[in-house]
């Protein structure tokens, strides 16, 4: 859909080339209000803090650190306490960092601007300078260089105007803009604008945030205050985000525990009750068997392992992770999204091929394009070199331009779409030579030629343009020299020299991350305003597959439902043409398909997405308010540091899945063993300030996986904590420890009713204790997923923590402290079973883990 025409704008805004008059002015304000950005509605840290209890696993922890309290377990219930401040306190400070982006906003607006203003409807329009608070729809408006667009306007004329609008595109060149409704075309810089390629591309449009960087203007005000694109892009992200996949992976494992948590309480006093006529004296027993169950660092073990990924993310690679649970978001990313400028391209082009009138190549072309290019830049009053011109530039070797005398230049503008350089040839006294270049069809239109070669090249133009590269021509004419000033008119009965063809610049380690990156399960899908013929090619060149169905347009997308879409995503590599609501919807579907998403993105125009994807990313130089947005900020727009970051996630979300399988495997079969034990013995299996000893010094010893090396196979997957895997592999586990304990009880049984101390309590209690830490140390030794030790022929921090909780296992009941917690010494014969017991344990525990690695390799 076209922009508006000026007189249309103007109808539908009540206004006219004299602007507003002082009653209209003040009538507007006080029906649509002021020009100012969207207030701030901060959220108090306290209430941030409150708000973090919601979380259910810290309602869970809450819970029993009561219960606990109640039966007097005041150990217990003071850890359960601070590990349920500390979680709370960290969520609530993430929070609070992140509600400050806000502030942005009134960096990116003006102060004043040049507004035409009228007495009455008689009364000649005159120039002042108003607050920008006080523009309104319908007000006349002047833009000169440096100026910040104040509001969202239409041109009504313009001289040589280039705006910067980094700030809601992210693309660092200038765009062209003018007030005529012509297309953008080939020599603009790019192939030729289409429909629904965005209103930023709209070359009649200016809006609120971006900058004048060269010529002048006048406008009208179509949209203030929050009714602008800007305001709008801001409030889209300021809603509420969704869960994270963080969050919703701790949500499903919590909500397991909890149905654990609050079934095994009652199971132990009825079953107590029931069956040996012991009542409320079990309390203590069954809160400290539900503690038991709780993985009670978790939120200490989760904040350790995300903050040193990512303190040594920022350290080593300058990349900052906002917010602790996005890194581990990272890791679970399977598709990122970002657009090619800046990533897989360079910020500028380079000079591809020169065609001859023919077709083939043609170093003359190129040549007399520098030629041009050269005294362009010379003789021209440009704020700016233009970047084409560069590139062509640093395809030549500049002494052979020196050979020319340059004469004039008519420069490059939007609505002839050419320059010309007119230079003294030598050898040739008496003539000037003039070379023009810029687009395609404005200099055949100049070019003596029949009607079927003008076709031909318009062809072989058109079918470069659509190889995804930039197509200028190159023409010549010989001229008498004169003294009088050249004008474009001047540029008449040319000779066609050929055609330059220029492509995006590839990002030096684009193909080496992506590389990286497709090695490690991260499927790349672009995202790109751009003509699909420029991002394919960029695809070509890079190696990205993108196949026969790879390529969806805007307009495509539109025309598909949002189960069409979610089905078409998969398959689609390249999403061309693409507004901002396309690249949110585009995300949305991504993660409906089941895929967790991470967006790379630099401008307001890519807030809808950084807040729809699971992973906002965007580079230190973004647009204020899209670094304020995005969960983690790199060093440069680089998908090195993106790969970096992915293997980072994956490091850190390993060690916390780990840290759940083996904390919750060892746990449920430890609350299993004891459900039996209690209706087996005759008295309690173990004595309630056992168990939480028991729990404290295998919850110490796992702080440890925050500091785990993983395996490098478990970098090549995304890690998701899936509760459904999860459960299954606790259960599966679960049950082999309950089987290992069931075995010790057997070998209890023996010691009991064999030589011993005579205490058969005591027995129990201790050999049970002794052989719970010790099978607790092989978990952790033998279901971890780092590495082994032969790699590097030194203990890992894991592997020394199970030693000693190994060694405390077997010398407490020794110690003086065992007979204060009722631990005595056992036979020898307890030992020698128990390691018979043990081997046959570690032989289940490496032959159930290699089945499950195999499954998971399936």
């Amino acid at each position: 859909m076209s922009a508006p025409t000026v007189l249309q704008t103007l109808r539908r805004l009540d206004s006219g080339p004299r602007g507003l008059t002082e009653a209209q002015a003040e009538e507007r304000v006080a029906r649509l209000g002021e020009n100012t950005g969207p207030a701030r509605h901060d959220a108090s840290w306290p209430r941030l803090l409150l708000r973090s209890l919601r979380d259910p696993f810290t309602a869970v922890l809450g819970c029993l650190g009561l219960v606990s309290a109640v039966v007097f377990a005041w150990s217990t219930a003071s850890v359960i306490l601070l590990l349920v401040v500390v979680s709370c306190v960290l969520r609530a400070s993430g929070e609070h960092r992140a509600d400050r982006s806000a502030a942005a906003l009134r960096e990116l607006v003006a102060a004043t601007a040049t507004v035409l203003r009228r007495a009455d409807e008689e009364a000649a329009p005159t120039t002042r300078e108003l607050p920008v608070a006080e523009l309104v729809p319908g007000d006349v408006i002047r833009l000169g260089p440096g100026d910040l667009v104040p509001a969202d306007v239409r041109l009504l004329r313009a001289s040589g105007l280039t705006v910067h609008q980094a700030a809601l595109t992210g693309e660092s060149a200038p765009v062209v803009k003018s007030a005529d409704d012509l297309p953008r075309a080939v020599g603009d810089g790019g192939p030729q604008a289409e429909p629904g390629a965005g209103e930023f591309d709209r070359p009649q449009l200016c809006f609120q945030g971006s900058s004048v960087t060269s010529g002048s203007a006048t406008a009208v005000v179509t949209a203030t205050g929050a009714h602008t694109r800007f305001a709008a892009a801001h409030e889209r992200r300021a809603r509420r985000p969704e869960a994270s996949a963080f969050d919703r992976s701790v949500h499903g494992i919590s909500w397991i525990l909890i149905r654990f948590m609050l079934l095994t309480p009652p199971l132990v006093l009825m079953a107590n009750a029931t069956l040996r006529d012991r009542g409320l004296e079990t309390l203590p027993f069954a809160v400290a068997v539900a503690v038991g169950l709780t993985p009670e660092m978790l939120p200490v073990l989760v904040t350790l392992c995300l903050a040193r990924g990512a303190s040594l993310l920022a350290r080593t690679h300058g990349v900052i992770v906002k917010r602790l649970p996005a890194l581990h978001d990272v890791g679970a990313v399977d598709v990122l999204c970002l657009d090619k400028t800046g990533t897989l391209t360079q910020d500028r082009p380079v000079t591809d091929r020169a065609l001859g009138p023919d077709g083939r190549e043609d170093p003359e072309v190129l040549h007399w394009a520098a030629v041009n290019a050269w005294w362009t830049l010379q003789l021209a009053d440009l704020p700016e070199p233009d970047a084409l011109d560069e590139a062509i530039l640093d395809a030549v070797d500049e002494d052979a331009l020196m050979a020319y005398d340059g004469v004039a230049t008519v420069p490059f503008a939007p609505d002839r779409r050419f320059a010309v350089a007119v230079v003294r040839t030598p050898g040739r006294l008496g003539t000037h030579t003039l070379v023009v270049k810029g687009d395609v069809e404005a200099v055949l239109e100049r070019c003596a030629l029949p009607d079927d070669d003008r076709e031909r090249l318009r062809t072989l133009a058109a079918r470069q343009a659509d190889g995804g590269v930039r197509v200028l021509a190159v023409a010549t004419a010989e001229r008498p020299s004169r003294t009088r000033d050249y004008r474009p008119a001047d540029a008449r009965g040319l000779t066609f020299r050929g055609l330059i063809t220029l492509r995006d610049a590839l990002a030096p380690t684009a193909a080496e991350a992506l590389k990286v990156l497709t090695d490690r399960g991260v499927t790349v899908k672009i995202l790109t305003g751009d003509h699909p013929g420029t991002a394919v090619r960029v695809c070509a060149d890079l190696g990205i597959p993108v196949g026969a169905d790879g390529v969806l347009t805007a307009e495509a997308v539109d025309r598909l439902s949002d189960t069409e879409l979610a089905d078409a995503v998969g398959r689609t590599t390249v999403f061309a043409r693409c507004a901002p609501a396309h690249k949110a919807r585009i995300t949305e579907a991504l993660r409906t398909a089941g895929h967790i998403v991470g967006f790379l993105g630099d401008g307001v125009n890519d807030l809808p997405a950084l807040r729809t994807a699971d992973v906002g990313i965007a580079p230190r130089n973004a647009a204020d308010v899209a670094r304020e947005a995005a969960d983690v900020v790199l060093a440069e727009k680089d998908l090195t540091a993106i790969a970096h970051a992915v293997a980072a996630g994956r490091h850190a979300g390993g060690n916390i899945a780990t840290y759940l399988r083996v904390t919750l495997s060892s746990n449920v079969g430890n609350v299993l063993a004891m459900l039996s034990a209690g209706l087996l013995t005759p008295f309690l299996p173990m004595l309630p300030a056992q168990v939480l000893l028991q729990n404290l010094c295998f919850d110490a010893a796992q702080l440890t996986f925050a500091h785990d090396r993983p395996d490098p196979a478990a970098l090549r997957r995304p890690t998701v904590l899936d509760p459904r895997d999860l459960l299954r592999f606790i259960t599966r586990f679960g049950v082999l420890n309950a089987v290992a304990d069931l075995a010790t009880f057997g070998v209890l049984t023996l010691v009991v009713h064999g030589p011993g101390p005579g205490d058969d309590e005591a027995v129990f209690h201790t050999g049970w204790f002794t052989e719970n830490l010790i099978t607790q140390a092989l978990v952790m030794v033998l279901l971890r997923a780092g590495r082994g030790t032969a790699e590097n022929h030194r203990p890992t921090p894991v592997v020394w923590a199970a030693l000693i909780l190994a060694v405390i296992g077997l010398a407490l009941p020794l110690s003086p402290l065992g007979s204060l917690l009722g631990l005595i010494a056992l036979p020898t014969v307890y030992y020698v079973l128990l390691t018979a017991v043990l081997a046959l344990y570690a032989a289940a525990l490496l032959m159930a883990r290699k089945r499950a690695a195999a499954r998971l390799a399936c």
